[in-house]
Order: structure tokens, then C-alpha cells, then sequence
């Protein structure tokens, strides 16, 4: 009777066995479940890069040529990475419309699918500044004071104090910032466009970016309490605008003086 009631199975026992095969087969699951989604990955990310090369082939071969190696209409493309492609084309700046001094923004021509698709094509023909992410573009706890010193140090001299454009040599000109999203302007200064240098993130990190967009960002929520903002441009601007006013009621008021006597 001993050596039966030694090998009885101890009423825990199914329990145990049930709940094993449970976290096994989870397991197996799980790791199979991952193995599909990084497969599904892989083939949604080829398919984007051949759709983005299809719509390359159409629209932009004939400047950056056929393996975006550039030709005298165009400069290459290898290496500049999703960012770059990202912000010309989602801006409308390319495709190009007529050549001149500069690349003027205005309405895109592709979907952002396509402009997705072509970022992931050239992405995928050499290592390059990569889109970036929303983390990248949090910019709640960026100090807007320090955005404001780095923005006067490095993009007012272009841009103006209060970001809003200003003139450049050769018909060329740096553009207001007022309609510039913070992802527009995160990977301008990732990639550089135009005339502007690039300000990698070895020279001016991502939370120097951040706080520059919260800068901008303030300047466009700003209020004019005193009137016309007249463009921001300071005292010198509005005393301009004053004398000119003055200048013009004084010779209105000489021309019906005139009048009169005669």
C-alpha cells in the first residue's frame, strides 16, 4: 500500500502539466507571431522602395538621372537620405517647374504615400538623414528661451529675428517660417536645402533642434498688441512706415490747400 501511495500523482500535478503546456504553446505562438510580422515588415518596406523607384523613373530620373547618380539639370541624390527627398518633394519645391534662383514652395504634386515611397527609394540607395520621428518632433518640454538664443545665433541672420524671411544675394531669399511646419523645419536643418547649410545632429543635437521649432513655434502664437506687426522687423521699420504716412498727409494737405486759393 506504501509503494502504490508513493507513486499516486499529487492532485496539483494536472494543474501544473495544464499550465506548462499553456506558457509553451504561448511561447511558440508569440515567437512564431513575431517571425510573420517582421516577414509582413520586409515586404511592405520592399514594396514601398518599388513603388517609390516606379515614381522616381517617371517624374525625377530625367534631372537626378536614372540611378539618381545626378546629371547638369540635377544633383545626385545618393546619400542625401529620406529627409531630404521628404521635405523638397512634400513642400512642392520638386519636381521643379522652371529653373530660376531658387526653388519656390508651393502644393505638392504627390500623395504622401508617394512622397513616402520615394523617400524609402532613395533611403535605400545609400545611408542618409532619416525622416523624423515623432519623438524627434516632441518639442512640449524644449526651452523656448534658449531655442530663441540659438535661433538669433544661427537662423536670424537669413530668416530674420522674428522668422519671417528676408532677402538674399542673386534673387535668392530665405522664406517665412510662419506657415513651416515643425517636421519642415526639423529636417531643413537636418538636410540643409538650397542655400541653407546643414545642421547635422554632430553639430546641433535633436533637443537644440526641438527647442528651436518651440521658438517658432511662440513666435507665430505671438500677439500684436501694439498694431500692425508690420513684419516684425523693429522700431526702424515702423518709423519708416510713420514718416512715409506723415510725408504723404502732409502733401495731401499742401495739394487741397492749393486748391482752395485757386
Amino acid at each position: 500500500m506504501k509503494t502504490l501511495a508513493s507513486h499516486r500523482r499529487h492532485p496539483a500535478a494536472v494543474f501544473v502539466a495544464i499550465l506548462v503546456g499553456l506558457f509553451v504553446t504561448g511561447g511558440l505562438y508569440a515567437v512564431a507571431n513575431t517571425a510573420t510580422q517582421a516577414q509582413s515588415a520586409e515586404q511592405v518596406d520592399a514594396t514601398q522602395i518599388l513603388t517609390g523607384k516606379k515614381l522616381f523613373l517617371e517624374g525625377c530620373s530625367s534631372c537626378h538621372g536614372t540611378a539618381a547618380q545626378g546629371t547638369e539639370n540635377g544633383p545626385t541624390l545618393i546619400g542625401v537620405g529620406s529627409a531630404a527627398v521628404h521635405f523638397q518633394v512634400s513642400t512642392g519645391r520638386m519636381p521643379l517647374a522652371n529653373p530660376g534662383a531658387q526653388a519656390p514652395q508651393k502644393p505638392p504634386e504627390y500623395s504622401e504615400a508617394d512622397v513616402a515611397a520615394m523617400s524609402a527609394y532613395v533611403a535605400s540607395l545609400a545611408p542618409g538623414p532619416a525622416i523624423p520621428t515623432a519623438e524627434d518632433l516632441d518639442y512640449s518640454d524644449a526651452d523656448v528661451a534658449e531655442g530663441g538664443e540659438l535661433f538669433r545665433a544661427n537662423c536670424s541672420q537669413c530668416h530674420q529675428a522674428a522668422g519671417r524671411g528676408g532677402a538674399l544675394s542673386n534673387g535668392k531669399y530665405a522664406p517665412n517660417l510662419m506657415e513651416a511646419t515643425p517636421q519642415e523645419i526639423y529636417e531643413a536643418m537636418l538636410t540643409g536645402p538650397q542655400n541653407m547649410p546643414v545642421f547635422g545632429d554632430s553639430t546641433m543635437p535633436p533637443e537644440d533642434k526641438q527647442a528651436i521649432i518651440a521658438y517658432v513655434e511662440t513666435l507665430k502664437a505671438s500677439d500684436d498688441p501694439g498694431g500692425w506687426a508690420l513684419g516684425r522687423f523693429g522700431p526702424v521699420t515702423e518709423g519708416l512706415f510713420m514718416w512715409i504716412g506723415a510725408l504723404l498727409l502732409v502733401v495731401a494737405c499742401a495739394i487741397w490747400i492749393g486748391a482752395k486759393v485757386r
